[in-house]
């Protein structure tokens, strides 16, 4: 018997699954993907998408790459499939801490990174001055 196939409701066939895509994305910087936990909370009156994920500590600096390349990819991902759908996305990540800091998780977002700091003993390097005024030029 042949199989029939019914066509997708709007709703059905513009609803993302948010949580499935944010999983697909972060798995593969995960060292321990069995650690990886995704929440995720949609607002129909708000047309707000909520993504949460908290995974070990030691993983974040894979999962938010170099300058939050990694992490600003994803959410960019996620705020494009949400747009399809007629909502905007936020994604927040929490992971517990790798220097044990002040709690068991620690949120982050792009942009609340502290400066980079430089290792003690480390001097500054000196900066260049002029010493004598460049001869001119006739």
């Amino acid at each position: 018997m042949p199989e029939t196939h019914t066509k997708p409701t709007a709703s059905e066939a513009t609803e993302p699954d948010y949580a499935g895509l944010v999983k697909f994305l972060v798995e593969p910087f995960l060292e321990l993907p069995e650690s990886l936990k995704v929440d995720c909370e949609v607002s129909p009156s708000r047309g707000k998408v909520w993504v949460r994920v908290a995974f070990e500590g030691a993983d974040k600096g894979r999962v938010f790459g170099r300058g939050g390349r990694n992490i600003q990819a994803i959410r960019s991902v996620l705020e494009a499939a949400a747009r399809l759908a007629g909502y905007s996305a936020y994604l927040d990540v929490f992971g517990s801490s790798a220097q044990g800091n002040d709690g068991d998780h620690d949120r982050e977002e792009i942009g609340d990174k502290p400066p980079p700091r430089r290792a003690s003993g480390v001097k500054e390097p000196p900066k260049l001055r002029s010493r004598t005024a460049p001869p001119e030029v006739q």
